[in-house]
């Protein structure tokens, strides 16, 4: 039958498609990384636990690829490589969605233009439109790279790949879900693939989490050397002794054996995927923790100092917690109790604050008719103590207010050590739109005594970023949704935030007046903090400000306590000035600006 179909039409072995190429093949034998990408550059080579993410992606009978995943196990590089491998094998139109501009620039220059030319892989930028620093084109489709905030960029795309990174990142706008509008521009398409990844933040609101719960739900599982059952390596299974990380290992939860570090590199070789719920057959989920990473700065005793660096404090206990273990932050969102809040207090003020005090921050809320201040001093422990609670009336648009912040603000306080202290840092309130100008006009020529004018924002941002007002004054935002878990965390934490004995009772109140709370949008889970009651918030405020400004403290413990035990300040040294003899003959110098 071929010898007559042959006969009929000739040799057809040109019409017969190529071979499906695995992509954890194609990305070892085609992938160069640059010295500017990676730590180690040359020819990418797969991790053990990378290579079935890969064969994932190219399977044609998974639609879905969800990667929850922590830093440090190179899925941003993986990312690139899988959008190499669709240009050179298999065109189509590809979308990558990124939380932000900001993102989807420094992933192009710094991330998958390096490696394309490094590997070979030519895609141009004639699309003829607005787009063309963010799309690029190649023979048979096209590459567009689009930030997740430009719901009407999005619209206008249609793609067969979509891929999205960091959707935790992401935020919700006046059209729906940035996520969902993404994948909506994949319909057309019925050979789609869409892969996400990202790592996660809130455990109550996190959408990779949502993404992987309706997945098959892989973990990667190692055996033990002891005896060969396999589990996934999760933080509770790593023990150590009398908080020294250099004891760090890995204990067996069925045999109990404590398996030494030197012994990851064979576990990870041997390593396996397991479904937990491998009845879903298209929607592979991956969830990956540093625990198993191979990079020498992620051994077992690393990440063990790191936890016993970031325990004490709730944001790094966060960030250790999202990055390295790849788990949503729980958060708190109960009521505060307020007389329990009262337990923390002790007999200490400005006037009289606990030896160990390094340093002092302040926040200060406007209002309509008054300045509210309030001052906290932080150890070398970062325990906070709340020194001081106070209310400067007047009209905020009268300078004799700010006059009077500012002799609040240059006052010198005695130290028990002997010396003096001064605020370090200041953050005022600028974001009630009726004395915005008024703040801005104080903070600007303040900013070299860290005196910021600050604004709150929601949403997954940082504590605080650099930032640019209308008028061109420098503003920096807050994070608040962060700041406020943050502090209700430490909060209920025993000790990690005292209070003086002078502080009013409705302060206590005030601090207590919020909780977080999840509403649905448009069907997706959104925190938020609300007030409870009419309560008001200053307080609360006050200490987000003192608490954000922390972060733009920059003060080396050791030589702080020195400077502390000194009963005067260090005098400047004196300027030794050289004059030009060439200088004075022309004329003019000593003349025009005096004997310098």
């Amino acid at each position: 039958m071929d010898t007559r179909i042959k006969q009929i039409f000739g040799d057809c072995s040109a019409l017969i498609p190529p071979a499906r190429i695995e992509l954890d093949r194609w990305l070892e034998d085609n992938i160069n990384l640059p010295a500017g990408v990676s730590a180690v550059p040359g020819r990418f080579k797969l991790w053990p636990f990378q290579r079935e993410i890969c064969q994932a992606i190219t399977d044609p009978t998974i639609e879905r690829v969800t990667l929850v995943k922590p830093v440090r196990v190179g899925f941003t590089t993986l990312l690139t490589g899988a959008v190499g491998h669709f240009v050179e094998n298999d065109p189509s139109p590809v979308l990558c969605v990124l939380p932000i501009e900001t993102d989807c620039r420094s992933y192009l220059a710094d991330e998958l233009e390096p490696i394309f030319e490094a590997s070979g892989i030519n895609i141009n930028q004639d699309l003829g439109n607005r787009d063309t620093m963010l799309a690029r084109r190649f023979l048979g489709g096209s590459l567009r790279i689009i930030p997740s905030r430009s719901p009407g960029r999005l619209r206008k795309l249609t793609c067969r790949i979509l891929m999205i990174d960091e959707v935790d990142g992401m935020e919700v706008t006046r059209e729906g879900d940035p996520v969902r509008l993404s994948i909506n521009r994949t319909m057309t398409f019925r050979n789609r693939k869409i892969i996400m990844g990202s790592t996660p933040v809130f455990l109550e609101t996190s959408a990779i989490l949502r993404a992987y719960s309706n997945s098959d739900r892989r973990v990667f599982q190692v055996p033990c050397p002891s005896c060969g059952i396999y589990n996934q390596i999760l933080w509770k299974h790593i023990v150590w002794e009398n908080r020294d990380p250099s004891t760090a290992c890995y204990q067996c939860p069925d045999c109990n054996e404590r398996i030494d570090h030197k012994h990851k590199v064979t576990m990870v070789t041997n390593g396996v995927w397991k479904a937990r719920k491998p009845e879903i057959a298209n929607h592979a989920g991956f969830h990956l923790n540093s625990l198993v990473s191979l990079l020498y700065n992620t051994r077992w005793e690393v990440l063990v100092e790191e936890f016993l660096e970031a325990k004490q404090d709730p944001e790094l206990l966060q960030t250790f917690i999202n990055t390295i273990l790849a788990e949503g932050w729980a958060g708190v969102g109960e009521e505060l109790d307020v007389e329990g809040l009262k337990d923390g207090v002790g007999d200490f003020s400005l006037e009289s604050m606990p030896e160990g005090i390094l340093y002092l921050t302040a926040g200060v809320d406007v209002q309509r008719d008054r300045l509210e201040v309030v001052t906290i001093g932080w150890d070398q422990d970062r325990t906070i103590h709340v020194l001081d609670q106070r209310v400067i009336w007047g009209d905020p648009h009268m300078a004799e207010t700010w006059k009077a912040l500012d002799d609040l603000l240059l006052k010198k306080w005695k130290h028990p050590a002997g010396g003096e202290i001064g605020l370090e840092a200041v953050g005022v309130d600028s974001g009630d739109g009726f004395t915005s100008d008024q703040v801005l006009n104080f903070c600007q020529p303040r900013l070299g005594r860290r005196v910021f004018a600050i604004k709150g924002a929601s949403g997954s941002r940082e504590a605080i970023s650099r930032s640019k007002s209308s008028s061109g004054k420098t503003l920096h935002i807050l994070g608040v949704d962060g700041l406020k878990a943050n502090l209700h965390s430490l909060l209920n934490t025993p000790g990690a935030i005292r209070f003086s004995n002078t502080l009013e009772g409705r302060f206590y109140e005030e601090l207590a007046s919020e909780k977080r709370h999840v509403t649905y949008k448009k069907g997706i889970p959104q925190a938020s903090w609300v007030r409870i009651g009419k309560q008001p918030g200053e307080s609360l405020d006050c200490m987000i400000y003192a608490m954000a400004v922390e972060k733009r403290c920059n003060v080396d413990p050791a030589r702080r306590s020195l400077e502390l035990r000194s009963p005067h300040s260090p005098k400047p040294k004196s300027i030794v000035v050289s004059r030009s003899s060439w200088i004075d003959r022309r004329g003019g110098y000593r003349n025009r600006y005096g004997n310098l």
